[in-house]
């Protein structure tokens, strides 16, 4: 069997209108934005909408099969130190710090000195190293914290800039989230009243401005199964998380400002391909930005989804070797099996699982 054929690649396409909404903002308190085919274009980062993934994975997973990016990891050690056995605090937050330096993290205060990804079973493992009566050499230790993955660690990968030997690959890319159409930036100006000023008192409590905007975005990600399957070592669960993280990133929103603008929306269309080649990102279709006379850009956007996939498919790569779409007036028609969401996240898991097990032959 080739190489190619031992791959198997799971992309995602999702046209989504937002309305009115300040979901991710810049440093300046502005809805992110990028210029792409020379306009301004709308702008979610992909760090907002995988932060947005992983709190739904709450939901779906075990926390036993989650993990924690955090700079509390001596205190995540210690508490499983404490399950173990009966120490106080302060002796479990001493053996947690020393099993964790051992491993060539540096801390300081009992915290570690930057942001560290680690799962409930990596930290369980350690807990167990840190009470043993020799401490096990750094080799074993890493190694501890290289295996018993989170399925969030496996899919978006953990980077130590301290000591490379800690680092996970990541099985999933996603990318940002633009605009399929220009865009400009609005202002909403806001009055506040207070509730207990005198009748006679005229005014606002608080003045201020908020700034937004609204669109279609086309959302694109792609998860290598092949390798998610490496980093858990298991088909069925490699299955599994493939299948939950299509529905976070179908249905999650990153949180910024959604008391403000209730901007909760569900897609408009979602394409789901399955290729054995590479991943296939198809955000040239809207390099050209969608205009409209009247209506929307939701269809339009589908519309031009379509014919740039055709093309694609046509001109350089092969269709994908299984498909499946969701499209409210059938624009994806011709790329997949119309399927309602339920259907697309369990045919996906189940065709994943069939092509996993195929190259294990």
């Amino acid at each position: 069997m080739s190489k190619i054929n031992n791959r198997v690649f799971v992309d995602i396409h999702v046209i989504q209108s937002l309305p009115p909404s300040c979901v991710n903002r810049d440093d300046t308190g502005s809805p992110k934005t990028a210029v792409y085919g020379g306009v301004r274009r709308a702008r979610v980062s992909s760090q907002s909408w995988k932060h947005a993934m992983r709190d739904m994975f709450s939901n779906y997973f075990d926390e036993s099969e989650l993990g924690e990016r955090t700079k509390k990891i001596v205190e995540k050690v210690a508490e499983q130190i404490c399950l173990l056995r009966e120490f106080d605090w302060e002796e479990a937050m001493a053996l947690a710090e020393k099993i964790i330096n051992q491993a060539g993290v540096s801390t300081k205060d009992k915290e570690a000195k930057a942001l560290f990804f680690m799962s409930n079973k990596q930290a369980e493992a350690l807990a167990h190293m840190a009470i043993l009566d020799t401490l096990p050499s750094k080799k074993e230790v890493q190694g501890a914290l290289n295996e018993g993955m989170g399925v969030d660690i496996a899919l978006f990968g953990r980077m130590v800039a301290e000591d490379p030997a800690l680092n996970a690959d990541a099985s999933a890319q996603v990318a940002h989230a633009i605009s399929t159409h220009k865009v400009e930036n609005e202002y909403d100006y806001f009055t506040a009243m207070d509730d207990r000023s005198a009748e006679d008192q005229a005014g606002a409590g608080m003045i201020g401005t908020i700034e937004f905007n609204s669109s279609t975005l086309y959302r694109y990600a792609t998860v290598a199964a092949h390798d998610l399957k490496k980093n858990l070592g298991d088909v069925v669960i490699a299955s599994k998380a493939i299948k939950e993280f299509l529905r976070a990133f179908i249905c999650s929103m990153p949180n910024g400002k959604k008391n403000t603008f209730a901007n909760s929306t569900p897609p408009y269309a979602v394409m789901v391909a399955i290729r054995q080649d590479q991943p296939i990102n198809l955000v040239g279709a809207f390099e050209t930005p969608v205009k409209v006379k009247e209506g929307g850009y939701q269809g339009k956007s589908a519309v031009a989804l379509a014919k740039y996939a055709k093309y694609v498919y046509d001109q350089y790569f092969a269709a994908p070797k299984y498909s499946f779409v969701i499209s409210m007036d059938n624009e994806l028609e011709r790329l997949g099996e119309a399927v309602e969401l339920s259907d697309l996240l369990v045919n996906t898991e189940q065709v994943v699982y069939s092509l996993l097990l195929e190259n294990e032959v």
